[in-house]
């Protein structure tokens, strides 16, 4: 009887996509999976990436649908463009390929693609080399988020040998991609020169590296739980705030890490060492009149107060802009920012909305005399952040009625109370109003 590849347990319920770029272990594991009944039942299909990058790729994509035909299955063929960048083409092309997998992937979906234990073992050289902490020596996960569903990796413990003996065993035809044989990327000259050298000398080396990888994935689902409680701890309203006094009571390892994890979460660049060192130093030396930022890919790091925030930098609202807006519709700003009216209009407006100048008074509500925006600003503690897009509402008389939906004059304040009216200010790149103090 032909030889079965162990496949674990199909995790969750959604359909599967197999990632087939025709070659020997992608073959492998569609073949086996095409040959599990629960795998067809869950609606089993695959997904051929055409880079474009080599003489025969159409040709290996009309071998892949013939493959996917034979076994009953759909293929889906999508053509990408790679586009060069300073990292490389490989990395180039495994963006590309993956961006066309998240596409594809239906909601609750798992893809599946075929990396083996060798390939982890050389994701683990190549990630010491790179001198990359425990996240990145667990190399690959067998399972984890992916687009609108997950990535699952079946053949993680079994060396490629095993899929190759189990393709002649069943009469497999795939490609042999030539690019291979070069040794031009980092990984092919880890597979064709450094891991045959290896196991000459250390013939379980694969497994060993393995192994590793296993270790510091441990290691990183420990530190993770730590960083997410420490994370917690140090959050405030706004997701893109953070509490100083929080970050000061962690280690400086930890503190790094959960900066990092922070930034992430935002959909941030990576923070590079500079970043972590004058968090470091500001931290430990930072004066409370300071302001002190810093920038970093187009985004920044800003210090005020007892806050910490993180976001791109953005120009401030335009001191020379001015706009008539009646309050029907709501009104989109110059930088990204949003004003709107809830609450029924009948007869209202219109206003003056203008950036803030220098030398704005407002009146209170059960005050009796104006106060410099400035001070009623710097007295509920927004941020600067928030300050430099901060729109105002002017009335035809040139009174200032609003601050966004942060300070109001008593009388606009009546009015809005008297028809159960509100007025919202949304600064730029946020789904929701300002959080005002709140955020303290």
């Amino acid at each position: 009887m032909p030889p079965v590849l162990p496949l674990p347990a199909i995790p969750g319920d959604g359909p599967l996509l197999v990632g087939f770029s025709g070659g020997l272990d992608s073959t492998a594991l569609l073949h086996a999976l095409a040959h599990t009944p629960q795998a067809r039942m869950r609606g089993l299909s695959a997904i051929h990436v055409h880079h474009g990058l080599q003489p025969a790729a159409d040709g290996w994509a009309t071998h892949c649908a013939a493959v996917c035909d034979a076994l009953g299955l759909q293929c889906e063929v999508v053509r990408v463009y790679v586009e060069p960048d300073g990292r490389g083409l490989e990395a180039a092309a495994r963006d590309a390929r993956h961006a066309a997998f998240a596409r594809q992937l239906p909601d609750g979906g798992l893809l599946v693609l075929a990396h083996h234990r060798d390939d982890q073992a050389e994701t683990v050289l190549l990630r010491a080399l790179r001198a990359s902490g425990p996240e990145g020596l667990a190399a690959m996960r067998p399972l984890r988020s992916f687009a609108a569903g997950q990535l699952w990796r079946p053949l993680l413990a079994l060396p490629r040998a095993r899929l190759l003996a189990y393709a002649q065993a069943h009469h497999l035809h795939w490609i042999e991609d030539p690019s291979n044989a070069g040794d031009d990327a980092d990984r092919n000259f880890l597979r064709n020169r450094v891991l045959p050298l290896l196991r000459t000398r250390w013939p379980q080396a694969d497994a060993a590296l393995a192994g590793v990888a296993a270790l510091q994935a441990d290691t990183a689902d420990l530190l993770d739980s730590g960083d997410t409680e420490a994370l917690a701890q140090a959050r405030t309203l706004d997701p893109a705030v953070l509490r100083l006094d929080a970050l000061r009571g962690l280690g400086a390892a930890r503190r790094a890490r959960v900066l990092r994890r922070w930034c992430a979460a935002l959909g941030l660049p990576p923070l590079p060492a500079q970043a972590l060192a004058w968090c470091e130093h500001d931290l430990a030396s930072g004066l409370p009149d300071r302001q002190p930022c810093f920038d970093w890919a187009g985004h920044r790091l800003q210090r005020w107060r007892e806050l910490l925030h993180a976001g791109p930098v953005r120009a401030p609202l335009d001191r020379a802009f001015s706009d008539i807006w009646d309050g029907r519709a709501p009104l989109r700003l110059p930088d990204g920012g949003v004003l709107a009216f809830e609450g029924a209009l009948d007869e209202a407006g219109p206003w003056r909305v203008q950036a803030r100048r220098g030398g704005e008074r407002i009146r209170l509500p059960r005050r009796d005399h104006s106060h410099a925006l400035k001070h009623v600003l710097q007295s509920l503690a927004i941020p600067p952040w928030l300050r430099a897009h901060l729109p105002l509402l002017v009335e035809p008389g040139g009174r200032l009625a609003a601050a966004g939906d942060l300070v109001f004059d008593a009388g606009f304040d009546a009015w809005l109370r008297s028809g159960h009216r509100r007025l919202r200010w949304w600064p730029p790149a946020t789904t929701a109003p300002a959080l005002h103090a709140r955020m303290l």
